[in-house]
């Protein structure tokens, strides 16, 4: 057994394995994150279970709804609807030629064609016409007369005539035609019949009528359009008659042609002058500057003569001399010769280059004249140009507007008969007939929806639940939140009638504190033996005094104490069940034993163990210690050192000690005794204890330096689950934690 002496309290108190421990424990501080975490995985197992444990809410909704919508379709009033079926073609539109009616087939739409008569037939001013046309306001089957519509105005009363009209018309499009089905529904197949076909008739109406209108239209608007062209063209006319006449002209392209043919001329004068001054220039320029070559330039016969003269002369002077010397008489004259004929050359090149200056000069004078020709008559032509820029445009304005007039006037002739040829694209196919079944409410359909919706709802309303749910369900979740084993599960057990009928003289929870001895074979019983199974296997030398507790009160804390100390004793080893729940007790009355004599008898009255030990009425070997008497300071009581001792002679005198204590939340009794206790037993019932109170029970237990065999999950219902079997052996109950520590 423990030393009374408890451990120092902090969040990070853990458990240290002794020699005959086995259980491990986290520090508080890492069970923070168990609040939130589980398992990542959900089985297809796992949600059907959850649908299982929630079925009545699903049928609950399922049933609600199918329901509503059962009776809002029985009560709603039949609708009929009738069909009309209306043929609409492209238009045929108004060509003058071919160009047209390319122009048009490109731009042609026919889908937004059909989407605009779809809006056409749905229209107000077409709903107005209808209800004018058949006196559907005075038709009670259209519109109900009621008190308040009296006292409508004559626009409020229309309105709403138009939207009720509006709110039975129902155009679609025949997929891949071009075919229009247009439908009415109205509580009365007569009337639906009636308005179905009269919308359709005034829609190839309207559409004939606007065919119509836009045609007159368009002929009165030619017909002004061709009054003003005409007097435009009777204004641009007289202008120009009136400046011919003011400026002489009467052919102006010939006389335009003869001025650009002298400029012509003129320019190509200028053009030769300037390539003949270009070429006078250049031989004078080079008899200038190079005077011997004067001959060769111009040719001069005279001067060739005169240098080829000279030539002879020098080659004679030179012989001469080469013969008889420059004295010698005849070298003498041939050097006069020389000078002579070079006297003569020298003139005749200064003659031919005072010939070739003034043709240079008279060359240049024509090329001046020539430009100033060109100048001239320029600006002549310029002038006749200016002149003949205003009779142009006086010229061009008047053509333009009598083609302009010739065009509109056949294009009024062309209108006038392709509007006679044109023929109507709206075409009635079917008319509307008097429906003789309605079209809804569908009930069949209605209802089947509704269930499908309520099982969708309650599904959904289900899971939110179960989301919802924070209590504790399962053994991998405690196990997951808390880190200590779970060692057992108890099911959750149904008297029979004729059992309930035995034993209504007790309450209906003592029918499970008494299932180990009065049903023995029970899968109650075998839960139990289970539990005494994992509690002897947890270490190699098991714990002598257990303390079994809950987080609350009714979790079944005190059944699974007597029912573990009613199967320990089953062993034939000796046991005491002892009743520490001195606030509260029940184990006396239970087994109809002395309530008087017990634990507060002993801790303060000072009587002997005994005195106050009762034996349970079916087991020899079970003693049962109650709680006594009541006090007022039973906290004190259980926290004095005669507690402790009474405790240890327990262990003394018997294999087993169990301890039947309070709630931990409810009060610190279960604190104080899970201190001096080897271990605790902590129940838990399935599906209602909530995972918060659990954890705090924990830390509140772990703080105190308890250590805490393994949970215990009560109550367990199989109907909403349906993954356990209660009557098979421990080894399959027990979760894959307990399974470890049994076999090691």
């Amino acid at each position: 057994m423990k030393s009374s002496s408890q451990p120092e309290q902090g969040s990070s108190v853990t458990f240290e394995r002794n020699q005959d421990s086995q259980v491990d424990a986290r520090p508080l501080g890492a069970l923070d994150s168990d609040l939130d975490s589980g398992q990542d995985d959900i089985s297809i197992v796992e949600l059907w279970n959850v649908l299982l444990k929630r079925r009545w809410t699903v049928v609950t909704v399922m049933v609600v709804l199918s329901t509503l919508v059962a009776i809002s379709t029985f009560r709603t009033k039949a609708v009929y609807k009738a069909d009309a079926r209306v043929q609409v073609d492209a238009e045929t539109p108004l060509l003058q030629s071919m160009n047209d009616l390319v122009q048009y087939q490109q731009n042609w739409d026919m889908d937004t064609f059909l989407q605009t008569q779809i809006e056409i037939l749905k229209s107000d001013a077409l709903a107005w016409h209808t209800i004018e046309e058949l006196r559907l306001a005075e038709d009670p089957n259209f519109a109900p007369v009621e008190a308040g519509n009296q006292k409508q105005s004559s626009e409020q009363r229309k309105a709403e005539l138009i939207s009720s009209f509006k709110g039975g018309v129902n155009v679609q499009l025949v997929p891949k035609t071009r075919m229009l089905m247009v439908g009415y529904e109205s509580t009365s197949p007569e009337l639906a019949a009636r308005i179905s076909n009269s919308l359709v008739t005034n829609y190839i109406e309207y559409n004939f009528r606007q065919k119509y209108d836009s045609t007159r239209q368009t002929s009165v608007w030619l017909e002004q359009q061709l009054d003003e062209l005409k007097a435009k063209v009777e204004q641009s006319q007289e202008a120009l008659v009136k400046y011919e006449r003011q400026y002489a002209i009467t052919s102006t392209d010939n006389k335009q042609s003869v001025e650009e043919q002298i400029l012509s001329d003129l320019s190509k004068d200028l053009t030769n002058a300037q390539s003949e001054r270009i070429q006078k220039e250049s031989l004078y320029g080079q008899a200038r500057t190079n005077r011997a070559a004067v001959a060769a330039l111009v040719h001069d016969e005279l001067l060739q003569k005169l240098e080829e003269k000279q030539s002879e002369l020098k080659n004679q002077y030179a012989d001469v001399v080469n013969q008889y010397g420059p004295n010698y008489p005849k070298a003498l004259r041939l050097q006069e010769q020389l000078t002579d004929s070079r006297t003569q050359i020298a003139q005749e090149q200064s003659r031919i280059i005072d010939r070739m200056r003034g043709d240079y000069v008279t060359a240049q004078n024509r090329e001046k004249l020539a430009t100033a020709a060109v100048s001239q008559q320029k600006d002549e032509l310029g002038k006749l140009s200016q002149l003949l820029v205003q009779h142009n445009m006086l010229k061009r304005e008047f053509e333009t507007n009598q083609q302009l007039y010739q065009n509109l006037l056949g294009k009024l002739k062309d209108a006038t008969l392709s509007a006679g040829m044109r023929s109507d694209n709206i075409h009635l196919v079917d008319s509307a007939t008097t429906p003789t079944s309605p079209v809804r409410p569908r009930k069949l359909l209605n209802i089947t929806v509704g269930l499908l919706a309520g099982l969708f709802g309650g599904i959904i309303i289900a899971f939110a639940q179960e989301a919802l749910d924070q209590s504790a369900k399962s053994l991998v979740e405690i196990e997951s939140l808390l880190g200590v084993p779970a060692l057992a599960i108890i099911p959750f057990d149904r008297p029979v009638k004729d059992v309930r009928r035995r034993t209504n003289s007790q309450p209906k929870e003592w029918w499970v504190a008494l299932s180990s001895v009065q049903r023995p074979n029970s899968a109650l019983a075998e839960a139990y033996r289970s539990l005494r199974t994992a509690v002897l296997s947890i270490a190699r030398r098991p714990p002598k005094t257990i303390l079994v507790t809950s987080t609350r009160s009714g979790e079944g804390k005190s059944a699974t104490s007597l029912n573990l100390a009613e199967v320990m004793a089953q062993r034939k080893s000796s046991v005491v069940l002892v009743d520490c729940d001195l606030r509260k007790p029940s184990v006396a009355g239970v087994l109809r034993l002395s309530t008087e004599k017990g634990v507060t008898g002993i801790l303060s009255l000072g009587m002997s163990l005994d005195d106050v030990l009762q034996t349970h009425p079916g087991l020899s070997n079970l003693s049962v210690l109650g709680a006594g008497s009541m006090v007022e300071n039973p906290a004190e009581l259980l926290s004095s050192d005669k507690m402790a001792e009474l405790l240890d002679e327990l262990a003394m005198r018997f294999d087993h000690v169990i301890i039947d204590s309070p709630p931990v939340l409810a009060v610190t009794d279960a604190a104080i005794l899970s201190g001096i206790v080897d271990g605790v037993l902590l129940v838990v019932e399935g599906g209602k204890t909530h995972r918060g109170a659990l954890m705090h029970s924990y830390r509140t237990l772990v703080s105190s330096g308890a250590r805490i065999l393994g949970t215990v999950l009560n109550k367990y219902d199989n109907r909403n689950e349906g993954s356990y079997g209660y009557g098979v052996y421990y080894t399959e109950k027990c979760s894959p934690l307990a399974r470890e520590q049994n076999n090691s």
